[in-house]
């Protein structure tokens, strides 16, 4: 399954981030969603780990907002971080990169911030689970997880109806077909999970304040804290 979600966004890498506003329709609200969950000043020093942060776009966001912000970036595709590596290069020392499945590696540090943008929704509900517990057991406590992600519907209706107006909204900013079919391709190796269950998982694994803040369509913004009486990391 890794090997093949790679594939798919590898020979799409170069043209992901044109095709991405068209793509995610609501693409404003929802990044600003995501980022407004970050409980930082601007000038607070924080450190951030972006798990599935292909092309850097959600890096690079919290890296301007956050001058002070240092930023480690996961992600399974060489290519997606190549593109990641040119767009944050002139953060220097500020970012590092590593090419690893999300699902199965350990970073090595703790984080005060968890993000991750459209990328957990490729794990199998097993593997959603268990993240979630890793992600709760490598933040510092006071720590915040945010996941701004593809959702399914709650019924096959909903999710049916959620998908149709998705696309309509993606042809109504002129998504050309091209790049619409290389999504709806993409999208055959999705494994997406209702916000209700997601919810109860993020919970599960001990995180509070846990809410959906953001939902449109298909897109949800997901969020949970790390209590601040929680056991730190062990390093």
């Amino acid at each position: 399954m890794a090997n093949a979600i790679r594939k798919a966004f590898a020979a799409g890498a170069d043209n992901y981030d044109r095709a991405r506003r068209k793509l995610v329709p609501c693409f404003d609200d929802f990044y600003r969603s995501a980022m407004e969950l970050l409980p930082f000043a601007p000038d607070d020093r924080f450190e951030v780990l972006d798990l599935g942060a292909g092309t850097g776009l959600l890096s690079a966001m919290i890296a301007e907002a956050f001058p002070k912000a240092r930023l480690t970036l996961f992600d399974l595709t060489p290519e997606m971080l190549l593109i990641a590596r040119q767009r944050l290069k002139p953060l220097g020392k500020r970012v590092r990169f590593v090419t690893a499945d999300f699902a199965s590696a350990a970073p090595s540090k703790s984080y005060d911030a968890v993000v991750s943008a459209l990328a957990i929704h490729h794990l199998p509900d097993s593997g959603k689970r268990h993240l979630f517990g890793d992600i709760f057991k490598y933040l510092t406590p006071g720590g915040i997880f945010i996941n701004a992600d593809q959702v399914a519907g709650e019924t096959a209706a909903i999710d049916d109806r959620s998908r149709k107006l998705w696309i309509k909204g993606a042809r109504e900013l002129k998504v050309s077909e091209k790049d619409l079919d290389a999504a709806l391709g993409r999208m055959k190796q999705d494994l997406p999970a209702t916000v209700g269950q997601q919810l109860a998982w993020i919970r599960e694994a001990g995180f509070i304040e846990v809410s959906c803040s953001y939902r449109n369509q298909i897109f949800a913004v997901l969020s949970g804290a790390k209590p601040l009486d929680a056991p730190r990391p062990v390093q």
